[in-house]
């Protein structure tokens, strides 16, 4: 393939991702605008149809359907080119920001601007929470797992195998009754490449086995085979967006370590500098799955700069991975399965765990938002909702709600 002539279309990719704010639901629009009205890149329909199928898969959706674009533009090589200028200005604005904030760099910045940027993040997950309730939660049953989810996500926070229990589970209760999606008719499936499975599972296996032998054995460089591991496995099983990432980092970073007593082998984050990150990833252009450079720049905070800059990088390839292997690799697999009436209904309970997760998620990060000092606990409360009822009922973007909370931590 030659590279030069899709040389403008690279030139569009790269000018849609520094300004690509608001995840998912934003970059729908722009990527309508740009790609589809002005640059006709490719038809409203397969736009859309590009989305909507993304949105089925676990992983970084709105990375899924620019590398479809991409594909349909040049091939394989110009989809992953087009990968790469995407994710990559977030993923080092991310690991710049967490350089920034570690303490390697204390004196150049003065933390209490961050104060207000947990309050904010629950605003941001209540609106999410809204909004998925509206196009998710539609009957009795998915109401009834929504709220057993929460509940049981509250009370078995630190069990690791808390979420994949209760989506294998809702997927089943489900397709239970076939009343509210009946059975249908479907087309003949293709022919499925099952090496490509076998691919996708034996990195994920390998990833486990690799990162537990090294915490395990106390190998020299074991965080860098965890945090793989981690951000792989996340990369795996997410669906929703970099909102559902919060809850497994929390889950992952803070809450499991500290129920162990020796956390020597565990990556450990501390939860005011994941919270900020969360902040700051709204900031600025791109996939929200940026966060994983932060993330993975954190983890080696005290080692310096160089192993910071490894961790970033590997968290990034980490989490970004599973989204393409999903999208490539296993692509005839899933044309042929969301054919199929059992995973509609399967998606259906897994999108009501979804819900309850993030609101068990908000009640877990309220019980710290409401200091002794009652300004800032009423600042706190403003904040939430100021957050919640901008985004609902204005046109405002996320970075500028960002913006305006930094600057109430200066003030205050």
């Amino acid at each position: 393939m030659s590279i030069k002539k899709h040389i403008n279309f690279l030139l569009d990719v790269f000018v849609y991702t520094i300004s690509a704010f608001g995840g998912p639901q934003g970059h729908i629009g722009m990527l309508h605008k740009k790609f589809v009205v002005q640059k006709k890149y490719l038809t409203e329909e397969e736009l859309f149809e590009y989305f909507s199928f993304c949105q089925l898969l676990p992983g970084a959706s709105s990375t899924q359907t620019i590398a479809l674009i991409g594909y349909k533009k040049g091939g394989l090589v110009l989809s992953f080119i087009t990968i790469l200028i995407w994710i990559t200005p977030a993923c080092i604005l991310m690991t710049f920001f967490s350089l920034l904030i570690s303490d390697n760099f204390n004196h150049t910045i003065n933390k209490s601007i961050f104060q207000f940027i947990q309050p904010m993040a629950i605003g941001f997950l209540f609106y999410t929470i809204y909004n998925m309730y509206l196009s998710s939660i539609t009957n009795i049953i998915t109401k009834l797992i929504m709220l057993l989810s929460a509940v049981i996500t509250i009370f078995l926070f630190k069990s690791p195998w808390i979420f994949p229990l209760l989506i294998l589970s809702a997927g089943l209760i489900t397709n239970i009754s076939n009343k509210r999606i009946p059975d249908r008719e479907v087309t003949k499936p293709k022919k499925a490449k099952w090496h490509n499975l076998i691919i996708f599972l034996f990195i994920f296996l390998i990833a486990g086995f690799l990162s537990e032998t090294a915490r395990k054995q106390n190998w020299e460089n074991r965080k860098a085979y965890n945090l793989f591991e981690n951000f792989y496995r996340f990369g795996s099983i997410v669906f929703g967006g970099g909102d559902v990432l919060l809850p497994m980092m929390l889950d992952q970073y803070i809450e499991r370590p500290s129920s162990k007593e020796n956390t020597n082998n565990t990556i450990v984050i501390d939860k005011d500098e994941l919270i900020n990150g969360y902040g700051i990833v709204r900031v600025i252009p791109g996939p929200v799955f940026s966060i994983a450079a932060y993330v993975g720049s954190l983890t080696f905070k005290n080692e310096g700069q160089s192993k910071q800059i490894i961790g970033a990088i590997t968290g990034a390839i980490a989490l970004f991975l599973p989204s393409i292997f999903i999208l490539f690799f296993l692509f005839p697999i899933y044309q042929n399965i969301k054919n199929y009436v059992i995973v509609f209904r399967a998606l259906e309970g897994i999108k009501s765990v979804i819900v309850g997760l993030l609101i068990a998620t908000s009640f877990y990060l309220l019980k710290d938002s409401f200091p002794n000092d009652i300004k800032i606990a009423t600042i706190n409360i403003a904040v939430i909702f100021g957050t919640f009822f901008i985004q609902k009922q204005t046109k405002i973007h996320s970075p500028f709600i960002v913006l305006i909370c930094l600057l109430l931590g200066w003030v205050f």
